[in-house]
């Protein structure tokens, strides 16, 4: 605020502010006030710099306070997983919609049907060079690695040559058919392998892994809030989100990766389940810095910010005080996208038998 103003008024002399000074001069020209303005903004300009702050609908005020410790209670990044069904355009979510049908129906005709697809030939490709379920689902794993960061890490110069929404579709009609191949592979040969030890017999050991499972769904979301972005039926960006989740970890997805693999590697106990789990916490450890590093090329000085008040580690800038969570900071989450995924996770939970009987039609 204080540099608009400063900005928008002009740097004139003291006898030029007050009309009434005998050395003032009513017939100065404005070509020569203008360059004079000119040389005050530039020499100011030049001295003092300021950050510009996000755009008025990106900031809200702190209600348990300042945050970070200084004089600023604004959010500097995005307040997440808002949803107001007054903007929703039922228009975006039939073309969402549309979208949706038509690259399911391409994934199942270019890659899922083992009669028209490929996948089946990259399955066997690889166990053909692999003999061993384990090495083949690692495989897996670092290709699709490999692929998903590779094109995020080039998705500045990507969105410059073909745009967003096209460069969206490329990242995702790629990664999309190698996620899905690792899945299935995995459901499939889950219980492959040399088994190292069996707690499924234990009381409450389904009980903790079903709960540490649902829990990791809840941080595994927030790398895409909008779901119309993910479609590119909205104009794709990288967002700096700050709320919710995100006060909590920087990295949710990487926490939730690993919450998701220890889970699952507990109850499945094998040697095949430990191959998934260190080539997922692998990618998703690389991720965090990989995504730092977009973060900064895009945001700058705005995330070098939003870094100082948040942390990698689950709740270490919580305890160590540099974020301090509103007094009801339960409302960050009691919002539709965080709904959504909790219906979303109880129902993937209950069609886990749909799901492996469906994998296992592939034969993959």
């Amino acid at each position: 605020m204080a540099s608009s103003l400063l900005l928008s008024t002009p740097f004139l002399s003291p006898h030029q502010r007050n009309p009434k000074s005998p050395i003032s001069k009513p017939s100065l020209s404005l070509s020569s006030t203008s360059i004079s303005r000119k040389f005050a903004l530039s020499e100011f300009n030049r001295t003092i710099h300021f950050t510009p702050k996000p755009p008025l609908s990106q900031r809200r005020r702190f209600i348990a306070g300042n945050s970070v410790g200084d004089s600023d209670d604004f959010l500097i990044g995005e307040d997440s997983a808002t949803f107001e069904l007054s903007k929703q355009k039922i228009s975006s979510w039939v073309y969402f919609t549309l979208i949706l049908g038509v690259v399911l129906f391409a994934l199942n005709f270019l890659w899922i049907d083992n009669s028209t697809g490929f996948g089946k030939y990259f399955i066997d490709a690889l166990e053909s060079i692999f003999q061993s379920p384990e090495v083949v689902l690692l495989s897996l794993t670092v290709i699709f690695a490999a692929v998903h960061s590779g094109l995020a890490s080039f998705r500045a110069v990507g969105e410059k040559i073909i745009g967003e929404r096209a460069f969206r579709v490329l990242f995702a009609g790629v990664s999309l058919p190698l996620a899905v191949s690792t899945v299935v592979y995995f459901i499939n040969h889950r219980y492959d392998g040399i088994q190292l030890w069996q707690l499924q017999g234990v009381p409450g050991v389904h009980q903790l892994v079903w709960l540490s499972s649902f829990i990791s769904f809840l941080f595994l979301y927030p790398s895409t809030f909008n779901l119309l972005e993910v479609a590119a039926v909205d104009k794709p960006k990288l967002h700096l989100w700050e709320t919710g989740i995100m006060r909590i970890t920087r990295h949710p997805q990487m926490v939730g990766q690993v919450i998701w693999c220890l889970a699952h590697t507990i109850w499945i106990g094998n040697s095949v389940a430990v191959a998934a789990s260190l080539g997922l916490i692998g990618h998703h450890l690389f991720g965090v810095w990989n995504g730092d590093r977009r973060l900064a090329l895009r945001h700058g000085d705005a995330f070098e910010m939003v870094k100082k008040r948040t942390s990698i580690i689950p709740f270490a800038a919580i305890i160590d005080g540099r974020q301090r969570l509103p007094r009801d900071y339960y409302k960050e989450f009691i919002r539709v996208p965080y709904l959504a995924v909790t219906a979303v996770t109880l129902g993937a939970y209950f069609a886990h038998p749909l799901m492996q009987s469906a994998s296992f039609r592939l034969h993959w």
